[in-house]
């Protein structure tokens, strides 16, 4: 019993220090991510990219005038780990992103938790795989491309 109180304790304690935390506009770092970057832990293990290892690109005509997307990809790992999604706007929901995570393909629900649309903007997409597992990305646009 006290091995599973110190497990849902442990876990608790590194939700609180990793979760971005930002599923309502009531979180205390609703201006600002407790991790900027991508957590994720899939399978029991912990993945954490930090933003300074992933690139953001925003594209406000991707498939056609006015629809946007974004896409996030880890720079060390081009193509090995990366988000597209059409879920641009506060709110908005993609239900057929592109998902990648350290090589394996993932398919889930993008919800857009914090829209941008020029560099420097901050965004935030809360990620729930088919899995039930969950994703989160803190970042910020680095190129606007029309």
């Amino acid at each position: 019993m006290k091995s599973i109180l110190k497990t849902i304790l442990l876990l608790a304690i590194t939700l609180t220090l990793f979760n971005c935390d930002n599923d309502d506009d009531n979180a205390p770092n609703i201006s600002v991510c407790s991790y900027e970057g991508l957590t994720a832990e899939l399978q029991g293990v912990l993945t954490l990219i930090p933003a300074s290892d992933l690139v953001t690109d925003y594209f406000p005509n991707n498939d056609g005038p006015g629809i946007g997307a974004y896409e996030v990809n880890q720079i060390s790992n081009m193509g090995g780990t990366f988000v597209v999604t059409k879920a641009v706007t506060n709110g908005a929901v993609d239900s057929d992103p592109e998902i990648k995570i350290n090589d394996i393909n993932y398919s889930g629900v993008v919800t857009c938790q914090r829209a941008g649309s020029a560099v420097g903007d901050e965004i935030r997409l809360d990620i729930v795989l088919a899995s039930g597992e969950e994703v989160e990305l803190c970042v910020v646009i680095d190129y606007v491309t029309p």
